[in-house]
């Protein structure tokens, strides 16, 4: 069996049970999933409504497609919801795909046939944030900006280019001033835009919280002085909410935590709290109007999944959008992701390992140096050390590059923060301990 994100050579842990926050092992050692499954776990693992409604759809119609004029019931009515859940993003249609990288993928071609069935047929490019993380197939793959998950899957698809993160900690700008730094990201996006000449961009995609890029979040001006510009220059802004759709940054959508009507979402994980591989590409109201009122044939979208609205899936979604709503833990992510990031702050007094710590809501990195000075990162025999030491202490944690990553299930009580704490906390001891 070949693992993602890892060497070959390197073995797995392997989870042989999980309940509430917690997972146990095959040595029986039971630590809190600090992880969240891969960031999508937001109900914890012990979600019986979501269980039950999965067993109900296997039971009455385990499968249909929704390809070629049919679909399920199952699929109508979580439609309905999603439109609901992103009116305040005016999302006026769903396209119901197999999970995140899909979505993206979903994304970006409607991005392009968009602008084809209005006759601005040289609207091909896209612009994205380096560090950013749309997925992996070719499409997500060209406009993700981290070289870790590019290198050695080049060449990539032509016409995608990428400007500088609002990252305080590491910028090409030199500057910490998180405001000052959201305006020179924004000129650099006018700049690209100029430079590539606007009647040939496509769409420009973000994530409203970067994640897997180490959990950087930009200043609140930032996407909507992004919003502006798109619009001025007639290009479509796609947020990709995979990770922040569903309450993880202490609102319910990542667009809504900086008041930004997207054209499209990008949606997945935590839309079945991981317990099915679904997702959903939502489409707002002037696309639809584009698309729906051609009538040459252009806006027949020929594209989709076998497993695109799956009923077993909407089934799951369904029941995971009822008890996000009943449990509110939008709130709850909120109020624990404050004292998650204190407690963090805490530990950056305390230990030199510390170059960053940053988060919103339930989503925080911890950013490891080997010298505050140089901001040298933390080679990766050390990062081990920690993860491993942290692993010991009864928390799972996420370790990618020098970042210890944080997206516990949004049902954390100020316990389970404080278990977070001291187990990274004892992890860094580790590390002082062994230098």
């Amino acid at each position: 069996m070949t693992h993602p994100g890892t060497v070959q050579a390197d073995p797995p842990k392997a989870i042989k049970a999980a309940e509430g926050v917690f997972i146990t092992d095959t040595n029986d050692h039971t630590v809190l999933d600090a992880v969240g499954g891969l960031w999508n776990v937001n109900l914890g693992y012990s979600c019986q409504p979501i269980k039950d409604a999965i067993i109900q759809q296997l039971q009455d119609m385990p499968y249909y497609s929704s390809f070629r004029g049919v679909t399920t019931d199952t699929t109508l009515e979580l439609s309905r919801v999603l439109t609901d859940w992103f009116g305040e993003e005016k999302m006026a249609r769903a396209f119901f795909t197999s999970g995140g990288s899909d979505s993206v993928e979903t994304a970006l071609r409607l991005a392009r046939q968009y602008h084809k069935v209005r006759g601005d047929k040289d609207r091909y490019k896209f612009i994205s944030l380096k560090k950013g993380y749309h997925g992996t197939h070719f499409g997500g793959a060209s406009v993700n900006g981290n070289g870790k998950f590019r290198r050695n899957y080049e060449p990539y698809l032509p016409g995608c280019f990428h400007i500088s993160c609002p990252w305080t900690y590491r910028n090409p700008f030199d500057e910490d001033d998180p405001a000052r730094l959201a305006q020179l990201c924004a000129q650099q996006l006018e700049d690209e835009i100029v430079s590539e000449s606007a009647d040939t961009i496509a769409a420009f995609i973000m994530e409203p919280v970067l994640g897997a890029g180490g959990v950087i979040v930009p200043h609140s001006s930032f996407m909507p002085m992004v919003r502006d510009i798109c619009d001025r220059h007639g290009i479509l802004l796609i947020a990709d909410e995979v990770i922040t759709a569903f309450g993880r940054t202490g609102a319910w959508t990542g667009s809504r935590l900086w008041d930004v009507r997207p054209d499209m979402m990008c949606t997945a994980k935590a839309i079945t709290n991981g317990y099915f591989p679904f997702g959903a590409t939502m489409i707002g109201e002037g696309l639809v109007d584009a698309f729906e009122s051609n009538k040459d044939g252009a806006g027949e979208i020929n594209h989709g999944y076998t497993y695109s609205g799956h009923p077993v899936g909407a089934a799951a979604a369904l029941a995971t959008l009822t008890q996000l709503k009943t449990t509110d833990v939008a709130n709850n992510a909120g109020a624990r992701g404050k004292e998650l990031g204190e407690g963090l702050a805490r530990l950056k007094e305390k230990h030199r390992w510390i170059g960053d710590a940053r988060g919103i809501g339930l989503m925080h990195a911890l950013e490891l140096v080997s010298d505050l000075d140089t901001k040298k990162a933390l080679d990766k025999k050390s990062m081990a050390v920690v993860g491993e030491a942290i692993y010991e202490n009864g928390v799972m944690v996420r370790i990618s590059g020098n970042n210890v990553i944080l997206s516990p299930a949004l049902i954390l009580t100020d316990e389970h923060v404080q278990r977070i704490v001291d187990a990274i906390d004892a992890g860094l001891d580790a590390l002082t301990q062994q230098a």
